[in-house]
């Protein structure tokens, strides 16, 4: 089952990572670094690569955690956004260095940058729905139940999962529906 990180948490973190408390920086890196290594790795394709990443949001999370506000969201999506960002920096910049300047190299970088934004949303919204929806997703898609038996083991109506199903679906689907940034080929990257 996914980490679920309440605003109060997120906010007791902060005070602790600002007051410089060296296990509360452990603490969040056992909980958050699998998640991070794991979307570096999605965008750069690169398990070297994905581990300096990780690295690196850690320590800025670590130097800066006052750049975190809890009005704005979850500790876990702040996470998640400064990971997709500093790999998305390191994939272009290192497209920039390959000198493959070519349209085609170009959109199959911003494919790539597409798809982790995606990964991202997707994991944003699974940790944000409620646990009942989370808990029919998970029976039935990592465990793959069908609805019945996914009532049966939530000890709800056949109508009742059905229901929780179709609606974290929905849900998840709308990772899929936002829009990328359409931008003329050729032109440098969106930031």
């Amino acid at each position: 089952m996914a980490n679920d990180t309440p605003p109060r948490w997120d906010r007791k973190m902060q005070q602790r990572l600002a007051r410089g408390e060296a296990a509360a920086l452990g603490e969040l890196y056992d909980r958050f670094a699998s998640l991070v290594h794991s979307l570096a790795n999605r965008v750069l394709g690169d398990e070297d690569a994905a581990d300096v990443i990780t690295r690196e949001v850690f320590t800025h999370v670590w130097e800066n955690p006052e750049a975190y506000d809890p009005k704005e969201g979850s500790m876990r999506s702040w996470i998640a956004g400064i990971t997709q960002r500093r790999a998305t920096a390191r994939l272009r910049r290192e497209h920039r260095e390959d000198g493959s300047q070519s349209a085609e190299a170009l959109e199959q970088i911003e494919e790539k940058v597409r798809a982790a934004s995606t990964a991202a949303r997707a994991d944003y919204i699974v940790t944000s729905m409620p646990a009942s929806l989370r808990a029919a997703l998970e029976l039935a898609y990592f465990q793959r139940h069908d609805y019945r038996q996914t009532a049966t083991k939530l000890g709800v109506t056949e109508d009742e999962a059905r229901r929780r199903l179709r609606l974290g679906l929905q849900l998840l689907s709308s990772a899929m529906t936002r829009p990328a940034p359409h931008r003329p080929r050729g032109l440098g990257p969106v930031r």
